[in-house]
């Protein structure tokens, strides 16, 4: 390797290794009307650029809570979140970042079209270019042609894509999903995450994926952070082995079974945890 492609590679390691969220001793205390309930409890995290990372753990345990705060719509009672370098609020007001719910949560007298377009109208963007962006977006997940159909015409997987599309249209750098396949038969679900992988190899964005789904997350990931019982502790992060290119043979792999076996010792570890 001549110097020039070593200097590149190198540049390359250290832009994979630029820290986009960083968690520091954080913990999260819910004020109750009969007792506090500690939601998260001394967190350290560092997520890098490029990272797809699952947060798995029993329900209750603070995955989504942990990823709210990162998001700006939980705030912590002690220790600190920085997105991009700065308050998770900075990043909000930003738009740095696309959140991808559970459910759907499109409106059903909006086109596919139109529901993409809504953070795009309230961005106040020339209407040109959010049906330029909505297009572009629709494409990204493999919608185009259903631009004028309406949510309740489409599958709960359509629907969800649509909800991604949404996410990305703005053109955040920073993807948060929370369950988005959840309520989703196993075939869909499985085709949905070759479809979500096919699109953070090509965006390129840092994704942050809340699961209960040991396949799942060991599927999708670079980095699996296992969460004990409430209060949510991070007690084990794995480095996933796995190549970044996958496939559903993938699945049948002795370094995949190996990866899902630590998962499922850690989460029977985290469950004798709770308190």
């Amino acid at each position: 390797m001549d110097e020039t492609s070593a200097a590149a590679n190198g540049s390359a390691r250290a832009e994979a290794a630029q820290p986009v969220i960083e968690i520091a001793d954080l913990s999260l205390v819910y004020q109750t009307a009969d007792h506090p309930v500690m939601a998260l409890s001394h967190v350290n995290l560092t997520i890098n650029k490029g990272d797809f990372v699952s947060f798995i753990g029993p329900s209750g345990c603070g995955k989504t809570t942990l990823m709210r705060v990162v998001a700006d719509l939980e705030h912590p009672t002690s220790g600190k979140a920085l997105v991009n370098g700065g308050t998770p609020e900075q990043a909000r007001l930003d738009r740095a970042y696309g959140y991808v719910f559970q459910a759907p949560t499109l409106y059903p007298w909006r086109s596919v079209e139109r529901n993409v377009m809504l953070p795009l109208e309230i961005m106040g963007l020339p209407k040109a270019e959010q049906k330029a962006r909505a297009k572009a977006a629709l494409e990204l997940v493999s919608l185009t042609g259903f631009e004028r159909k309406f949510p309740w015409q489409l599958s709960g997987g359509m629907q969800q894509r649509v909800s991604i599309a949404r996410a990305l249209s703005f053109e955040p750098q920073l993807l948060l999903m929370d369950e988005p396949f959840g309520a989703l038969d196993e075939i869909t679900r499985d085709r949905l995450n070759d479809e979500l992988l096919s699109l953070w190899k090509k965006t390129e964005k840092t994704v942050i994926f809340v699961t209960h789904s040991i396949s799942e997350a060991v599927y999708l990931s670079t980095k699996i952070v296992i969460m004990s019982a409430r209060p949510g502790r991070i007690i084990d992060v794995i480095d996933s082995p796995l190549p970044r290119d996958r496939s559903a043979a993938t699945r049948d792999t002795q370094a995949f079974l190996e990866v899902a076996h630590r998962v499922r010792e850690g989460l029977l570890a985290g469950h004798g945890q709770d308190e």
